[in-house]
């Protein structure tokens, strides 16, 4: 785990997939993208479905950053999307880190993509659905949650209603609008450029912070403020969210936290030609 003020923050690696490199990184050119990550056979590049843990012992909190892809896919999908678990999932993450499902006290749903949200709900007894985190106050944007209702025809795909139709009617969703100060030393920042309603917890500490970059900065390849994914509803938005993002890592030498990278969890940055660059791993 990483100590950054009050809080103790640990990575959690839900699963690996694999998605289309050109969706990625949008208009980027194969030749330049493949050199830092390289696809397989079929064009998809290694991704991380990578949660965070932050823990703080003085109010006994326990905060879930995203709920991973989850456990409700059938075979034709996993090997769509060539879904590996190594370490067992998200719960067993948690577990290694002394940490029980009940026990969550928080969880910050980013957006609810299905890589993101997919986790959301398990098969309770009998089949059932039943949240994965049952005791957990989970925290959503009002945007983005109305735009998972009524998506448009080009992102419709990227949203399973049953992912978080369940929290609907479980009392326990907390609706924002816009930023926010979420808990003591914990900001979420509001992101228009990837989907409607994005949110990034950034977790503050003496004079530096550690920023959850959800799908603005996605990997340590997309730390070149040109590199979008063709994902993206509002590229030129996401561009600009990124640059703020990076100068402000900078000015502080604080932490980006990486959701989808196969290899770095986090890094910190440095610059390059009057450029932000990866300058050292961080680890989680």
């Amino acid at each position: 785990m990483l100590r950054l003020g009050r809080y103790r923050l640990a990575s959690l690696l839900d699963c690996t997939f694999a998605l289309d490199g050109g969706a990625m990184f949008g208009i980027v050119p194969k030749p330049l993208w493949e050199k830092e990550i390289p696809a397989d056979a079929r064009n998809r590049v290694r991704l991380a479905a990578r949660c965070l843990l932050a823990v703080d012992e003085g109010s006994r909190r326990r905060i879930v950053v995203d709920a991973g892809m989850g456990l409700r896919w059938d075979p034709k999908r996993v090997e769509m999307y060539a879904i590996e678990r190594p370490g067992g999932g998200l719960c067993a993450e948690l577990r290694r880190n002394g940490v029980e499902p009940e026990e969550v006290t928080d969880v910050v749903l980013t957006h609810l993509h299905f890589d993101h949200a997919g986790g959301a709900c398990v098969p309770g007894e009998g089949g059932a659905l039943q949240l994965a985190f049952p005791n957990a106050t989970w925290h959503l944007q009002r945007g983005a949650w109305q735009w998972a209702h009524a998506p448009t025809e080009r992102d419709r795909g990227s949203f399973r209603g049953e992912d978080f139709d369940l929290l609907a009617h479980s009392g326990r969703l907390h609706l924002l609008e816009g930023d926010a100060e979420l808990f003591p030393d914990v900001e979420l920042i509001l992101s228009e450029g990837h989907t409607v309603g994005q949110q990034l917890p950034r977790f503050h500490g003496g004079d530096t912070h550690l920023t959850f970059c959800g799908d603005v900065i996605p990997t340590h390849a997309h730390l070149r403020t040109s590199w979008v994914m063709g994902y993206d509803l509002y590229p030129l938005t996401t561009v600009e969210e990124k640059k703020m993002i990076l100068a402000e890592a900078l000015e502080d030498d604080g932490i980006l936290f990486f959701e989808h990278d196969p290899v770095h969890a986090a890094c910190r940055l440095t610059e390059e030609g009057g450029h932000p660059a990866f300058r050292e791993p961080v680890a989680m």
